[in-house]
């Protein structure tokens, strides 16, 4: 695994909350942290290692819920981790639908080369790409970053645990 690890990029869903199949978290009450998921995301801070979420969110762009939502969500997750002594660092959404050919939707690296550019201490070598799905794994690869495909009923704590993450 990669030494000296500066930043870890996690997809949400099915990573860090509960993915609803067939169907997009839309309210607080549809969101369901994973177990292992706040202590996993709290053990990165404590490192020092900057966490940002990476996310497709078409559910907006297919009209079925709004930007401000999505926003009511994101605060509530940040409000959640806060009592665990957790946080994200920042947060990159493409919220358009898979017809719009847009270049910030997984599997394309937009939203990352947007994260690269907001923070532009970000080393993509010495990063890692946690997601579950095949698009997360090549938007990681297309920009360099060690990647992982976390596995259905496996905690996002087994993984971090499992990378070397430096000291």
């Amino acid at each position: 695994m990669i030494d000296n690890m500066t930043t870890i990029f996690l997809d949400r869903d099915g990573v860090i909350n509960r993915k609803l199949e067939g169907d997009y978290v839309k309210v607080w009450d549809e969101f369901e942290f994973l177990p292992g998921a706040i202590e996993a995301i709290k053990f990165l801070n404590d490192k020092k290692i900057p966490v940002y979420i990476i996310t497709n969110q078409s559910g907006i762009g297919r009209g079925i819920m709004t930007m401000k939502m999505l926003d009511v969500v994101h605060r509530k997750m940040a409000q959640e981790l806060a009592k665990h002594g957790a946080h994200i660092d920042d947060i990159f959404v493409c919220p358009h639908s898979p017809e719009e050919s847009c270049d910030c939707r997984k599997p394309k690296p937009g939203l990352l080369l947007q994260a690269k550019k907001k923070y532009p201490s970000i080393d993509f070598a010495k990063s890692w790409f946690v997601g579950d799905s095949v698009s997360d794994i090549e938007a990681g690869n297309a920009v360099g970053c060690g990647t992982y495909l976390i596995k259905s009923g496996e905690r996002l704590g087994e993984v971090v645990g499992g990378l070397d993450l430096g000291s």
